[in-house]
């Protein structure tokens, strides 16, 4: 069985990918399901009050717009698709869809799927949440010290939530394509969950067929991410002719029956599927060596990764057991706002500029009336000893760029005025500045703009509400609504797998060594888990494996993140010994997480070349 995997949009992107990649998966070769995973942790929550409003159809455009170019080619080659492109309103998208195919004259059936939305439960406000408030979703890790601001949003009880929808499996798709449905809309469906729905229905497999649903599980998270499994965010990049990644082909995945999966692309397309491709996908937004999900629990310990041919890798050996009796929820309620101002500094005395500059404002009289008021302000810059820095400037520049370094300085308060009287503080010294100050005349980002919090939760999967409902192609009205129940049967959450390597080698047995940057012989990915960044960290054969897992300890990765460790954070470690590598997460190195966080990088995708860029001391018999 083949399947493919469409784009995912993050916070940040205002499209995510083209639509018409949907139709190039669909005519660049055969497959049998095209699946899509189009939501990000933020997109939903982002386009909610305008949806409410009137004022946004409530499902992802690129959706809709795919289906409109390739209904045809869908409709000729019966291909099914699965989708979590319906949002906040796949009822919407699936009477659009309706429409299409009855205006093309064609003979296709469609469903949709509901659950996941929560708000009715839940909202309208924080009183109504307070009643019944979920737990945090790191709550059952004792070691787990939750950001300071994590609650404070459950003091104000008339402060609207804006979305809460829980991450539901794969059970309504199943049925759906069962009662005949080619195109299945869902919501907030898990990412894997379209791929897991098809691969259940296409092997017939049972609720209680835990090792193939969990491969099921792993094959889409591998495709889930646009081309992140073909060269996209491929740390390995620099090893190849650049050309190669300049337009990646989209992934697709032939799934057996016993739940294992060939990951490869169709022929003729850009980018690359590998081992250290497979590898880098596998190890992005993990959260240790349990992949949960409502259907099945992951065990990756065993995983295997291994090239079968040409763009074309094998991946198994996982196992699979009951899924938990919760769920993951994501609440969004409204923050507050932000605000940011982007200074430059040139050259010399660059440290004591920004030393000045903290200073003129923080000791304004203006600015130092507002301090309670200020949920967060940060001076993020070169030499801060407190905050991360942006930057540093080269050292006997050979232009005015790489001797200028930025301070970014960021705030939130939970209402506008405060941030515009700070930058009111501001202004007043503006003139007062050090020497050589300047910046970019677009001072857009310095006005207050609100912005969405996240309060991820685990919810009761008993208390869902999962169903199907296939709609009359000509008329849109319900032909059949079929509620899906709930798993057989349930497993607690363990805890979490946290180790360093079992009978550790002096790293001087190693025998003499060669400084260089660690990126050099090691690869890896890294991504947010809400308040959490995940960093996956491998090398490429069996000696250096046996440094890396002694090399790579919990204080060896404290040590390398360096200024950004604090002991508030709490570092969890495993290894995947099959594929050479070691697993992260850090523990609350995000604050609240995404559009909350205070992190240049709120996402935490740029953290594994952070820490591949720090040099080590690597055995020269390993090289």
């Amino acid at each position: 069985m083949e399947s493919y995997s469409s784009p995912e949009l993050t916070p940040h992107d205002a499209k995510g990918d083209p639509s018409w990649q949907m139709l190039r998966q669909a005519t660049l070769g055969d497959v049998d399901f095209i699946t899509g995973d189009y939501l990000a942790e933020m997109n939903m929550a982002e386009n909610a009050e305008a949806f409410s409003e009137g004022k946004h159809d409530g499902f992802e455009a690129t959706a809709w717009q795919g289906l409109q170019e390739s209904i045809e080619v869908i409709a000729s080659k019966g291909i099914k698709v699965v989708i979590n492109g319906g949002a906040l309103n796949p009822k919407g998208l699936a009477q659009k869809t309706c429409a299409l195919i009855k205006e093309r004259g064609l003979d296709l059936k469609v469903a949709f799927v509901t659950g996941d939305d929560l708000l009715p439960k839940l909202g309208p406000n924080v009183a109504s949440l307070k009643k019944q408030l979920p737990k945090h979703l790191d709550s059952l890790n004792a070691e787990v010290t939750l950001p300071s601001n994590t609650e404070t949003f459950l003091k104000n009880d008339s402060l609207p939530l804006v979305s809460a929808n829980a991450y539901i499996g794969a059970r309504a798709i199943v049925q759906g394509l069962r009662l005949g449905a080619d195109i299945i809309i869902a919501g907030r469906v898990s990412d894997a969950s379209p791929v897991i729905g098809a691969a259940w229905y296409w092997h017939s497999w049972s609720d209680t067929d835990y090792d193939s649903l969990g491969g099921a599980l792993v094959a889409g998270h591998l495709i889930e991410c646009s081309a992140y499994v073909t060269g996209g965010n491929f740390s390995g990049f620099t090893e190849y002719d650049l050309e190669r990644f300049i337009e990646p082909g989209f992934p697709t995945a032939e799934i057996d029956a016993d739940g294992s999966c060939v990951i490869t692309k169709h022929e003729n397309t850009g980018g690359l599927v590998n081992e250290d491709t497979l590898k880098c996908q596998l190890l992005y937004e993990l959260q240790g060596n349990i992949y949960l999900h409502s259907d099945v629990k992951a065990y990756l310990d065993r995983v295997e990764i291994k090239s079968v041919g040409k763009d074309r890798v094998k991946v198994s050996g996982i196992v699979g057991k009951p899924p938990p009796p919760t769920t993951k929820a994501a609440i969004f309620y409204r923050g507050g706002y932000q605000s940011q101002l982007l200074l430059n500094a040139t050259g010399y005395g660059t440290n004591e500029k920004w030393q000045v500059l903290e200073r003129q404002v923080r000791q304004s009289p203006k600015a130092s009336k507002i301090m309670p008021d200020l949920d967060v302000l940060e001076f993020q810059m070169q030499d801060n000893p407190i905050f991360r820095r942006v930057g540093v400037p080269e050292q006997n520049p050979t232009s005015q760029l790489r001797s200028t370094t930025y301070c970014r300085l960021f705030a939130e308060a939970a209402r506008p005025e405060t941030l515009m009287i700070l930058l009111s503080a501001f202004s007043d010294i503006a003139l007062q500045h050090f020497s050589g100050f300047h910046c970019a005349l677009d001072m857009r980002t310095a006005f207050p703009k609100s912005f969405i919090a996240y309060y991820p939760a685990l919810y009761a999967q008993d208390s869902l509400e999962e169903a199907i409902i296939l709609l009359n192609t000509q008329d849109q009205s319900i032909e059949t609504e079929v509620s899906v129940g709930h798993p057989p049967k349930y497993e607690p959450l363990e805890k979490r797998d946290d180790y360093d390597t079992a009978g550790p080698q002096v790293l001087t047995s190693f025998g003499p060594t060669r400084r260089m940057r660690f990126g050099d012989i090691a690869l890896g990915r890294s991504g947010d888990k809400g308040a959490n960044i995940n960093v996956g960290i491998f090398v490429r054969s069996a000696k250096l494996w046996e440094w890396l897992r002694n090399f790579l300890s919990k204080e060896r990765m404290k040590e390398l993140i360096g200024e950004d460790w604090t002991e508030s954070y709490w570092l969890e470690r495993v290894e995947f010994a099959n594929i050479y590598a070691v697993h992260f997460v850090i523990y609350g190195i995000l604050g609240r997480g995404v559009s909350s966080s205070a992190r240049l990088d709120c996402l935490g995708k740029g953290f594994a070349d952070y820490i591949r860029d720090k040099w080590a001391d690597v055995p020269e018999s390993l090289l």
